[in-house]
């Protein structure tokens, strides 16, 4: 498939999902972020990672409101920019997280009437407005499984498909794909156009390294008593690349650029002591296991996760390994400490984002190739924007 391949990110945060595509072969050519901080941090990580500016640069703060993307002048200017991307002949994909908390149990659980779940159908809007070739739309499971949640979720589905979109979801775990972290997600993806839509299957287990079903019935080490700095050697019978340590080392955790970035509280550091390593059973205060996964990286609502074997907090360095960000990703010094794990914990995990970006590569290069040899059409059908 020799066309470019177009991202539109909207809730770019720091760019991990971003990363993920652009890794992948595609090409970012519009991020859009409404927080400031996040979007420096982005920005920074882009120029460390010495990566093309955006074609379109880059939106932040009212510019990037998602909600005001949906009318007037803002939303003008976002449809030509679209247009002025189709013209190149370039396929045109929409990716995005909206802010979860308002589906989340965790958070604050307002659901679509919350101010960040009225975001999930300013983005859905936004879609059904500009028409992608097709569009990545991720968040928490809470709007799957929670009844009242999962029936604002059907609507926004019944409007995609309204606009003419084929739709395909599923519920990941970041561990699949090779992050040490048990992480669910719903992913829900559509495109515009497939041709023969009775032959519509999407292959979401084609990068799948590790079925989560066989990984969590691995016999991962469950707590061990805490002492600071011990060491305790990696059992034969688990799966090293996914755990912490493992992540660890390979980041080098030590000796990255974040390494010193972790919160010192004032009191309380006699409680780190007390914790046995492995034991998240809590809400708070729980200590990572150097040879298991990480539980969801979520460090905002009182969340404290120990390292395995310092009496200290994780660093920001630790956090993005948990995350299975490559080890010469870095967030800039100046950046708050508060900033620095939220960035982190609502990021979409880097080799989830790459697994998914290859899915959706393989996907459209496939139905590319098959319809032309069907109906002896040149360029392929991806390009009518009908």
């Amino acid at each position: 498939m020799n066309d470019t391949i177009s991202i539109f990110s909207f809730f770019s945060g720091s760019g991990f999902l971003d990363l993920g595509f652009e890794t992948t072969g595609y090409k970012i050519a519009y991020v859009n972020e409404i927080f400031p901080p996040f979007m420096s941090a982005y920005r920074y990580s882009r120029e460390l990672l010495k990566l093309p500016k955006p074609e379109y640069g880059y939106h932040q703060g009212e510019y990037a409101d998602v909600s005001k993307l949906i009318e007037g002048n803002a939303a003008q200017r976002l449809n030509e920019l679209v247009k002025d991307s189709q013209k190149s002949n370039n396929i045109i994909g929409f990716i995005g997280g909206p802010p979860c908390p308002d589906f989340s149990v965790g958070g604050k659980n307002k659901g679509h009437l919350g101010d960040n779940g009225k975001l999930s159908s300013a983005y859905v809007e936004l879609i059904c407005q500009n028409l992608p070739d097709f569009f990545l739309f991720e968040n928490v499971k809470g709007l799957w499984r929670t009844t009242k949640h999962r029936l604002f979720y059907e609507s926004l589905k019944i409007k995609l498909q309204q606009a003419g979109y084929i739709l395909t979801e599923r519920l990941i775990n970041s561990i699949e794909y090779g992050v040490p972290q048990d992480r669910d997600r719903i992913i829900l993806i559509g495109f515009k156009y497939i041709g023969i839509e009775d032959n519509f299957t999407f292959p979401w287990e084609k990068y799948i390294l590790y079925p989560k079903n066989q990984v969590f019935a691995y016999p991962w080490n469950k707590c061990e008593t805490f002492k600071e700095d011990s060491i305790i050697p990696c059992p034969d019978n688990i799966l090293q690349e996914l755990t912490v340590e493992y992540w660890f080392k390979k980041n080098d955790v030590l000796n990255h650029p974040n390494a010193k970035h972790y919160f010192q509280p004032r009191a309380g550091i006699t409680k780190f002591a007390t914790i046995d390593e492995g034991d998240d059973s809590k809400k708070s205060f729980k200590r990572l296991h150097r040879w298991r996964y990480s539980p969801t990286a979520c460090y905002g609502n009182n969340e404290v996760h120990l390292h395995p074997y310092k009496i200290r907090r994780i660093s920001v360095a630790e956090a993005l390994a948990i995350q299975s960000l490559p080890a010469n990703f870095s967030l800039p010094e100046n950046m708050s400490l508060t900033n620095m794990f939220k960035t982190v914990g609502n990021g979409v995990p880097y080799l989830a984002a790459k697994a998914l970006a290859q899915t959706i590569l393989d996907f459209l290069s496939f139905k590319s190739e098959y319809n032309s040899l069907l109906h002896n059409q040149s360029p392929p059908p991806w390009t009518n924007r009908n």
